[in-house]
């Protein structure tokens, strides 16, 4: 029965100990004045000599059935105190956690903002850039347009022979004469005058003109490309018989309104025919400023 008695002090002794702990810790003094407190309550007073007697045997059980109570509690103390440490530890670290998540929540928000806003600016590029393309397609388109004009004005060529038909010979004259080429192959820009021989350049550029003469043998067979009143390349040619070939070509820096013709060299003649053997043909270059 006093076993008993001491094995439920103890169990309340631990239970409030326990308790205790939790909420602020005690001491081994207030441990011991716990202990000797529920050691009143189980034993009402008595007489002295029953109350010694009633202590010591009940001393004698607990030390014979049960540890000592101080290491236990000390223990459990211990116990305890670190199991609130790793409490705090864990607090701390749900804390730093919870911290973290915040902080990269905050980071995703505003790396989503970040994004929005470069879709937003990429759409507004694309617009301007489909805007842009638009004027330049319509700008591109004008501009064809108005370099087909310009070079429809600039489009100028034209190649001519002697005789428009049958054949013959031109000369020989004792002084130079203008050759008038009178069957016309080409004519664009009609800067050619069949009439009187003679290019006139409508546009300011560099020109390609060119002369071929045909004769036979035992005279003499030449022409001159004349530029206005100066005489610039000549086509000559001279042998006892046979079939005389001569031709020459020159590039001329021309203004608007100057004149290319060819004049039949003297004492020269020059043969042609329906093989169009005899021809002078120029073509505009490219236009200068």
């Amino acid at each position: 029965m006093k076993a008993l008695v001491c094995i439920l002090l103890l169990l309340e002794t631990f239970v409030f100990v326990v308790q205790q702990q939790v909420d602020g810790g005690l001491n081994e003094n207030e441990i011991s004045q716990q202990i000797s407190s529920e050691d009143g309550r189980q034993n009402p007073p008595q007489t002295d000599t029953l109350r010694a007697e009633t202590s010591t045997d009940s001393q004698q059980y607990c030390l014979l059935g049960i540890p000592d109570i101080h290491a236990a509690l000390r223990e459990l103390t211990a116990t305890v105190t670190e199991q609130k440490e790793k409490n705090r530890e864990l607090t701390a670290t749900v804390t730093e956690q919870k911290e973290n998540i915040r902080e990269l929540t905050a980071t995703v928000t505003e790396q989503k903002g970040n994004i929005r806003a470069l879709e937003t600016q990429q759409t507004f590029i694309l617009e301007e850039l489909k805007k842009k393309n638009h004027e330049i397609s319509n700008l591109t388109l004008s501009q064809v347009e108005e370099l087909r004009k310009e070079n429809r004005d600039r489009e100028i060529a034209f190649s001519a022979s002697l005789m428009e038909s049958g054949h013959g010979n031109i000369g020989p004259f004792t002084s130079e004469i203008t050759l008038t080429y009178k069957n016309v192959f080409t004519n664009i820009g009609n800067a050619y005058n069949p009439i009187t021989g003679a290019f006139t350049a409508p546009l300011k550029g560099a020109y390609m003109f060119r002369i071929s003469v045909f004769g036979r043998g035992g005279t003499a067979s030449g022409a001159a490309i004349y530029k206005n009143k100066q005489r610039v390349v000549l086509a000559y040619t001279n042998q006892a018989q046979s079939d005389l070939n001569s031709s020459n070509g020159v590039v001329l820096i021309l203004e608007v309104g100057d004149v290319v013709y060819v004049r039949l060299y003297p004492n020269t003649k020059i043969f042609d025919s329906e093989n169009n053997h005899s021809t002078f043909s120029g073509y505009l270059l490219f236009p200068l400023m």
